[in-house]
C-alpha cells in the first residue's frame, strides 16, 4: 500500500512574505490578506523561488521501487535518505496493484483504462533470505513490485515542482497518487504559496 505522511514543517505564507521584504529591511508581523497574497502571486508568477525556500516539509514515503525510482529524479531542493536492504534482512512485501492497466494504444509511455486479469506471484528473495544468504547478496534478486520507504525534505518551491510534473494527467497513475497526497498534506500550511506555485490560481 502506498502510504505519505507529513512528519514535519518548517515556516508558513509569512515566512515566505519575510523573506522577500527584507530585501527593503521590512517585516510583517502577520500576514496581511491583500497585501501579502498579492505578493506571494507576483514571487510565484515572476518564479522568484528563493523565498519559498525558507520554508520546509518532511514526509516518509512507502511506495513500489518502481515509483520511488521515478521520483528520486527530482532532485533539486530536496534531500532523500531511504532504506537500505544490504542491512535490512526483514521479509520483502511486494505491491500487488488492485487492478492491472493495459498498455495505452496511442502513446508510447502510460497505460488504458482497461483492465488486464493477471496475478503474476515472486518470492525468491524471502526464500533466500530465509536459507541465511548476506542481505546484501538476496537483494540483486528484488523486483521492482518491492515496497521501499524513505525521508524526503525540501523547500515548499521543490515539492511544489515534483506537483506539477507528477499530478500531470500523463505521469504514471501511481506518482500522481504520491504528488496527489503531497500536494493535499502541505496545502493547509502553505495555502496562499501552494496556491500559487501549483497554478491553482
Amino acid at each position: 500500500m502506498i502510504e505519505v505522511s507529513l512528519i514535519d514543517k518548517m515556516g508558513s505564507d509569512l515566512s515566505v512574505v519575510n523573506a522577500a521584504r527584507v530585501s527593503f529591511a521590512n517585516k510583517h508581523e502577520e500576514f496581511n490578506d491583500t497585501k501579502d497574497t498579492k505578493l506571494i502571486k507576483f514571487l510565484a508568477k515572476h518564479g522568484h523561488w528563493s523565498p519559498f525556500a525558507h520554508c520546509s516539509v518532511q514526509f516518509h514515503i512507502r511506495t513500489p521501487l518502481f515509483v520511488a525510482r521515478q521520483l528520486v529524479k527530482h532532485q533539486v531542493g530536496l534531500s532523500w535518505n531511504e532504506v537500505s536492504r544490504r542491512y535490512v534482512d526483514s521479509e520483502v512485501e511486494i505491491y500487488e496493484p488492485k487492478e492491472w492497466r493495459a498498455k495505452a494504444d496511442n502513446v508510447k509511455q502510460g497505460s488504458a483504462e482497461e483492465i488486464v486479469n493477471i496475478n503474476p506471484r515472486g518470492d525468491l528473495v524471502n526464500q533466500l533470505l530465509r536459507q541465511g544468504v548476506a542481505p546484501e547478496m538476496a537483494r540483486m534478486v528484488l523486483p521492482q513490485s518491492m515496497m521501499t520507504e524513505w525521508y524526503w525534505s525540501g523547500s515548499v518551491y521543490a515539492f511544489a515542482r515534483v506537483c506539477n510534473l507528477r499530478l500531470d494527467k500523463t505521469a504514471q497513475k501511481e506518482t500522481q497518487w504520491v504528488a496527489e497526497e503531497i500536494s493535499t498534506q502541505i496545502k493547509p500550511h502553505f495555502p496562499i504559496s501552494w496556491k500559487y506555485l501549483t497554478e491553482e490560481a
